[in-house]
């Protein structure tokens, strides 16, 4: 059960009312953002909620028990902190929201309606529309642990333990040149050999795209220059000068955990578990491969 204050229950109780909605948005990157459908804005626990003109929602419907509820928000690419390349970057996805009542007349009013996340967020020319999911829907995710021969731990995470600050496997560099969006040259990388930073990940420290993240597709080092490909593109091509940060990559083999990382021991994998072949291979007659022996060495 909510609790209202005092003050919001007594104007809820007088007739009249001036109520406003206020979204609060905390994306991927930790930034705050405000916006409200009343027709200026609004100040909600000390963050100013812009007036969006055009900014149309629909109501969060809750499901019975525990199914997933939702709805949806859409307007024009004209908010603070909300523009076609920060949607392209991903920092809207996954953000998460908080739906506020509040009395426009005296904004200290306020009554925390719903939490829900962005879910799907697409574009049409200068307008977005963004799906807001409930909570529960996080209880729809597959959780638990993969059993298969290669590596289920991310790289660096706690069942991993590499240490990714390690000058072995991370190092700063210098963008010299971007033959399109998803290609780059990067000089202070050639140290290390190619496919060196396969899979890894590389993040941008400074400048326009401060904070783009993204896994690297390829690395190569072709006469002495440093080439990453990246699989996801930054909204537009970073600039020559531009400071990143590229960490290792694994392809969650024992082999590259062992001769890469000197990290077998702590491999997330069973490399031991027989594969196809195996299963579907049958007892033949005089081979000798099946005198109940062991099966690895």
């Amino acid at each position: 059960m909510k609790h209202i204050s005092s003050e919001l229950a007594g104007h809820l109780a007088g007739g009249a009312t001036t109520l406003a909605h206020c979204w609060v948005v905390t994306r991927k990157d930790g930034q705050r953002i405000g916006f409200t459908d009343h027709d200026r804005s609004l100040t909600v626990d000390g963050l100013s909620c812009q007036s969006q003109n055009g900014l149309e929602t629909s109501s969060l419907a809750a499901g019975p028990g525990l199914a997933t509820g939702g709805g949806e928000v859409s307007g024009a690419l004209s908010l603070s902190g909300l523009s076609d390349d920060d949607l392209e970057a991903g920092l809207w996805d996954g953000a998460s929201v908080e739906v506020h009542l509040v009395n426009w007349a005296d904004p200290s009013q306020t009554q925390l309606l719903r939490r829900a996340r962005v879910g799907e967020v697409s574009r049409n020319g200068a307008a977005f529309q963004a799906e807001l999911r409930g909570l529960s829907h996080l209880l729809e995710v597959k959780r638990g642990r993969v059993f298969a021969r290669t590596c289920d731990a991310d790289l660096g995470d706690g069942r991993c333990g590499v240490d990714l600050s390690d000058p072995a496997y991370q190092a700063e560099g210098t963008v010299t040149l971007a033959r399109d969006l998803g290609e780059l040259e990067i000089a202070g990388l050639s140290a290390f050999s190619s496919g060196w930073f396969n899979g890894g990940r590389l993040e941008v420290l400074r400048g326009e795209h401060a904070g783009f993240r993204s896994e690297v597709a390829a690395h190569r080092v072709e006469e002495g220059v440093a080439r990453i490909g990246l699989w996801q593109a930054p909204p537009s091509s970073l600039e020559t000068g531009t400071q990143i940060r590229v960490s290792a990559g694994c392809d969650k083999q024992v082999s590259t955990c062992r001769a890469k990382f000197s990290n077998e021991l702590n491999f997330q994998g069973f490399q031991h578990m027989p594969g196809t072949d195996f299963v579907l291979s049958y007892p033949t007659r005089n081979t000798g491969e099946n005198d109940g022996g062991v099966l690895v060495s």
